[in-house]
C-alpha cells in the first residue's frame, strides 16, 4: 500500500510514496524484538462494516467514522462503478469524504477561521471540508471568564456544522443505496465508530463550573436585549444539542424515505481488522495446502 498523503495531524518524513507495509516490516526487523506478519492494510470504515456483518447478520449496514477525522463506506453496485471492469454484484466504495473540497471547489463557503486553522494545522490543504471540531477547541485557551462564556458559544456553532456535514454525507450514502435497490422506502443500519460521535457533551454550557454558568447567563440576558432574540433562540444557542442528535436529525430530514437506526461500533475498525486478518490467514492456509 502506498501512502498518498498524511491526514488526521499525522506528519513523518521519507514516507509518502512509499509501501507502508514494507516500512512497517522494516522498521519492526530493525527493533528485533519480534516477529510480525502484515496480511492486510484496513481502512477504519471498512474495519468498522466488518464488525457490524459480524455482529449485526442480517442488516444492510453503512459504516460511518466520525472522531479525529470523518469518513464512509459504502457497497455500491458494480454496474455503477466505471473504473472496474464487469457488472455483477457488488464492490465496497471507500468514499474518503473527508477530503472532499481539497481540489478547491468548496473555497466559496469556507470562512476566514476555517482558512486560519487549516493555515496552522500540519497538513495545510488537506481533509478541509469535515473540519472536525477538535482542530477549533485546542486553539481556544480559556484564560478568563469571558473566554470560556465564548469558546462555549463558538464550539458549539463548530460542532453543530460538523454533525450537519456528517449528518448530510450520511443521508446522501443510504438514499444512493435505496435508489439502487428500487425501493420506495429502505430501512438500514449505520454503525458509528469514533469519539466525537461517542462523548461529544450534551450541553457544553452545563459542563461549566457556576461562575461559569453564571456569567453564560448573563451573557443570555445581554444578548437579548441587545439582538432582541427570543429566548428560544438563545437557548438554542447556549444549551447544545449533543453531535450524535443533531447528526440524527439531519439524516432524518435530507432522507426521509429511508429509515436510519444508528448502532454505536466499540472499535469496530480494530475488531474488523481483527477479522479481516483472520480470514485472510485462513484463505492463505487454503491455497497453499492446494
Amino acid at each position: 500500500g502506498i501512502l498518498v498523503t498524511w491526514t488526521k495531524g499525522f506528519k513523518a518524513t521519507d514516507c509518502e510514496g512509499e509501501d507502508v507495509v514494507g516500512l512497517l516490516r522494516d522498521a519492526i526487523k530493525r527493533r528485533e524484538e519480534f516477529d510480525l506478519d502484515v496480511v492486510a492494510i484496513v481502512n477504519d470504515t471498512v474495519g468498522t462494516m466488518m464488525t457490524c456483518a459480524y455482529e449485526e447478520p442480517n442488516s444492510l449496514c453503512v459504516p460511518l467514522a466520525a472522531g479525529t477525522g470523518s469518513n464512509a463506506c459504502y457497497m455500491e453496485e458494480m454496474k455503477n462503478i466505471e473504473m472496474v471492469d464487469g457488472d455483477e454484484g457488488r464492490m465496497c466504495v471507500n468514499m474518503e469524504w473527508g477530503a472532499f473540497g481539497d481540489n478547491g471547489c468548496l473555497d466559496d463557503f469556507r470562512t476566514e477561521y476555517d482558512r486560519t486553522v487549516d493555515d496552522l494545522s500540519l497538513n495545510p490543504g488537506k481533509q478541509r471540508c469535515f473540519i472536525e471540531e477538535q482542530k477549533y477547541l485546542h486553539r481556544f485557551q480559556k484564560h478568563s471568564l469571558m473566554y470560556s462564556v465564548l469558546d462555549t458559544l463558538v464550539c458549539g456553532t463548530v460542532s453543530r456544522r460538523a454533525a450537519q456535514l456528517c449528518g448530510a454525507g450520511t443521508a446522501a450514502v443510504v438514499d444512493k443505496i435505496r435508489e439502487n435497490r428500487g425501493l420506495d422506502h429502505l430501512n438500514i443500519t449505520v454503525g458509528v465508530d469514533g469519539t466525537l460521535y461517542k462523548l461529544h457533551p450534551q450541553s457544553r454550557a452545563k459542563s461549566l463550573d457556576p461562575h461559569s454558568a453564571s456569567a453564560c447567563f448573563i451573557v443570555t440576558q445581554l444578548l437579548m436585549f441587545i439582538c432582541s432574540c427570543s429566548s428560544k433562540i438563545v437557548s438554542h444557542i447556549m444549551f447544545l444539542h449533543s453531535f450524535s442528535r443533531i447528526m440524527h436529525q439531519t439524516v432524518s430530514e435530507l432522507a426521509p424515505k429511508c429509515t436510519v437506526q444508528f448502532l454505536l461500533s466499540e472499535d469496530g475498525s480494530g475488531k474488523g481488522a481483527a477479522l479481516i486478518t483472520a480470514v485472510g490467514c485462513r484463505l492463505r492456509e487454503e491455497l497453499n495446502s492446494k
